[in-house]
């Protein structure tokens, strides 16, 4: 059993989905902070710096409450609706962002091929009989035929 666990662990395709999230948690980190650091900001500019975060309904009774977190600090039951809208915004500014970096990456990727297929000499055609291979064949079938 001990062999069979060895023998799948150093099969090439667990190594490289290994590889693969450790990559992507890492890129993943990434563009969150691409999110969070550089594109919320400068929306925020455009949208007057516009935060759903605090916008939420009490569901229970209790006072008013000057915060999402004061609110679940109290125990208050809330309908965080804000929150929510606001992870749906970043979900899509995200998705974007992956949406243009992977364009990009395909993009490079295109253009190396390319220039790879550009540098490589296109292979030569068959080339067909001579002439004289030809008359040959056309005399030796008409011996044959005759004979």
């Amino acid at each position: 059993m001990l062999k069979e666990f060895q023998a799948f662990i150093s099969r090439g395709n667990v190594m490289d989905m290994a590889v693969g999230i450790i990559v992507g948690a890492a890129f993943t980190a990434i563009v969150q902070s691409l999110v969070t650091d550089i594109i919320n900001p400068l929306i925020g500019l455009f949208t007057g710096g516009v935060d759903f975060t605090n916008n939420f309904l009490l569901l229970s009774e209790g006072g008013p409450y000057a915060s999402l977190a004061e609110a679940r600090d109290a125990g208050a039951a809330v309908f965080a609706y804000g929150a929510f809208v606001m992870a749906v915004i970043n979900f899509l500014i995200i998705a974007w962002v992956v949406f243009l970096l992977v364009k990009g990456v395909n993009r490079v990727k295109d253009l190396a091929a390319r220039e790879e297929e550009a540098a490589t000499p296109a292979p030569e055609a068959p080339k067909g009989p001579t002439q004289e291979e030809l008359l040959a064949e056309i005399r030796d079938a008409l011996v044959a035929r005759n004979a």
